[in-house]
């Protein structure tokens, strides 16, 4: 299984547009050890010629330039792409479908019903779709059950639903329904590796701990170090945990929870533009190298 990065920021990117944190001004003068960011999403692939993408985010067409295997180029249309699995309805992982509206190819996406409820309703984009290339929306179970997506051999796919809430024009914004956000684990069928999916990771909960035992690639929210970040910057008014987040740090954080899975290759990804482990040299990075815990960026290869 050949798993790419697109990209590793969470919304807004690295840099963020109107952010002037420690962070983002290191990063426009160059003062930092780091590198940008474009929005979270990678792809993932059984062949090397056919892949799934996860999420479609606002900057979808720089990461297919930046990545030639999703644009193979063997017709005057032509993508690498089989199928889209969106993993919520937040604006940074389903803003780029209107980016992928040419053409007369219905797009094949898959989500669950309660996105699909968002997508064609608090903000809907499958309806605008449906002037451009249309969408065939395939939904996903949310109790592991596997899936195959046609076109990406080889791979296996389970998602489960995930605690979290619903993007702020979701009509059950305050009313969280189960498939709001899921993880996915998929498969490689040939040789039995598997990569545990979850950008938008809030809490541990009893379903999820049998998942990632499985998996030799953990995959997972690394939006904050701390749980009061946003507060502590005064940006926010809420906690990482109360936003869908598990912060790294503290009782109960990231690198606690993936100490418990030394048989996997374990990766923060959908990283926040003032998270300090942005900052290469920053004691909470080596914090995290010390953990054996990587940090995503864009272009970053891994294969199963």
């Amino acid at each position: 299984m050949h798993i790419h990065v697109l990209g590793s920021g969470a919304g807004g990117g690295f840099p963020q547009w109107n952010c002037n944190c420690r962070n983002c001004d290191g990063v426009r003068k160059g003062t930092l050890k780091t590198r940008p960011r474009t929005q979270s999403s990678i792809c993932v692939s059984g062949d090397g010629v056919n892949w799934v993408l996860f999420n479609a985010s606002p900057d979808v067409l720089r990461q297919i330039q930046a990545f030639p295997p999703l644009q193979p180029a063997r017709a005057i249309r032509d993508t690498g792409i089989v199928g889209i699995i969106l993993i919520d309805a937040q604006i940074d992982h389903t803003t780029g479908l209107l980016m992928l509206r040419e053409g007369t190819v219905r797009r094949e996406i898959y989500c669950t019903d309660v996105v699909k409820g968002d997508l064609t309703s608090g903000n809907p984009l499958f309806n605008i779709l449906e002037h451009y290339c249309g969408v065939n929306h395939h939904p996903v179970p949310i109790d592991g059950s596997p899936f195959e997506i046609p076109g990406a051999s080889n791979l296996v796919f389970r998602s489960v639903a995930l605690k979290s809430a619903a993007p702020p024009y979701s009509p059950h914004r305050h009313d969280p329904h189960p498939g709001d956000t899921i993880g996915v684990l998929v498969e490689d069928a040939r040789n039995g590796k598997k990569l545990f999916y979850a950008p938008g990771l809030g809490e541990i909960e009893p379903h999820l701990p049998p998942l990632m035992a499985q998996a030799d690639c953990i995959m997972v929210d690394g939006t904050f170090w701390t749980d009061t970040e946003m507060i502590d910057l005064g940006l926010m008014d809420k906690t990482a945990r109360e936003i869908g987040h598990l912060p790294q740090s503290g009782p109960g954080g990231m690198i606690e929870v993936l100490s418990g899975y030394p048989q996997a290759r374990r990766v923060l990804i959908h990283i926040n533009n003032t998270n300090p482990i942005l900052d290469e040299d920053s004691p909470q990075r080596r914090m995290l190298e010390a953990a054996g815990i990587e940090v995503s960026y864009d272009g970053m290869d891994i294969i199963l």
